[in-house]
C-alpha cells in the first residue's frame, strides 16, 4: 500500500507564494508520473502540474510561468511551488502519484487527502 501525505497549505494574500510538498511511503517498488491537482467549490478537479518519471513537466496552460512542479526521487517526494499567488487559485491542492506496490504487477494511481490553499487579502 502506498500513502501519500501533504503539506504546506494555508492562507497568503494576493502576490504571495506557497509550497506544497507531498511525500509517498509504504511499500513502493516504483513511482512513474507524480503530479498535483485542485478543486473548488462546485467545480470539477483540475489538472495543475505533473512530472513524468523522466522529468518532463506538464502544465495547466493558465498556471504556466507560476507554478513550477520539480521531485525528488530518492525521497519519494513532490513539491509544488506557487507563485504570484491569484483569490482564483484558491482551492483544495491534491497530491497524485502512479506508484507500483513491492509485489503488485500494475502501476495503480493514489491520492492524497488534500490541502488547502486560500489567497485573501
Amino acid at each position: 500500500q502506498v500513502e501519500l501525505v501533504e503539506s504546506g497549505g494555508g492562507l497568503v494574500q494576493p502576490g504571495g507564494s506557497l509550497r506544497l510538498s507531498c511525500a509517498a511511503s509504504g511499500s513502493i517498488f516504483s513511482i512513474n508520473r507524480m503530479g498535483w491537482y485542485r478543486r473548488t467549490p462546485g467545480k470539477q478537479r483540475e489538472l495543475v502540474a505533473i512530472i513524468t518519471g523522466g522529468g518532463n513537466r506538464i502544465y495547466a496552460d493558465s498556471l504556466k510561468g507560476r507554478f513550477t512542479i520539480s521531485r525528488d526521487n530518492a525521497k519519494n517526494t513532490v513539491n509544488l511551488q506557487m507563485n504570484s499567488l491569484k483569490p482564483e487559485d484558491t482551492a483544495v491542492y491534491y497530491c497524485n502519484v502512479a506508484a507500483k506496490a513491492t509485489g503488485a504487477s500494475v502501476f495503480h494511481d493514489y491520492w492524497g487527502q488534500g490541502t488547502q490553499v486560500t489567497v485573501s487579502s
